[in-house]
């Protein structure tokens, strides 16, 4: 399989564009997956802002969402003024409810952030942190916990 050049690049000292654009749902069903520039530059200032603090604190951060372009962002069920479509959101795993807590915590009281859910899907237990960072206007400093 061959590399794409585009998404080898560093958007801050421990992530990579590919941990932001890669997606079996995209693989799935051949849907290209590309930021523009301004949505790169919106990862990288999510990283910045709040990814790399995270990482500081909790060592290895898995992102299992990031960038979604418009049709990947409906094949998955994403909300149609979602964050991840312009680079400003990530979805994070964590290994528990506890660990997600203390990542939220973290969050909240060391970063600047427009939204962070903390989701659970009630079916299987898999829990997640959504984080988002704007600089398109004031982050809100949104949190919720989310059970779906």
């Amino acid at each position: 399989m061959k590399s794409n050049v585009a998404n080898e690049r560093w958007l801050s000292p421990h992530f990579k564009l590919s941990e932001f654009t890669r997606s079996g749902t995209a693989i799935r069903l051949s849907i290209k997956n590309e930021p523009s520039e301004a949505d790169v530059e919106r990862l990288r200032l999510l990283c910045t802002n709040v990814l790399e603090p995270l990482r500081g604190r909790f060592g290895v951060i898995r992102i299992t969402s990031g960038f979604r372009c418009p049709q990947l962002n409906a094949a998955v069920g994403g909300v149609a003024r979602s964050q991840h479509l312009t680079g400003e959101a990530a979805d994070i795993h964590v290994p528990s409810l506890e660990a997600a807590r203390q990542m939220a915590d973290f969050i909240r009281r060391e970063t600047v952030f427009d939204q962070l859910l903390l989701e659970r899907r009630l079916s299987n237990g898999c829990v997640w942190l959504h984080v988002s960072y704007t600089a398109q206007r004031a982050n809100r400093r949104q949190y919720r916990e989310c059970w779906v």
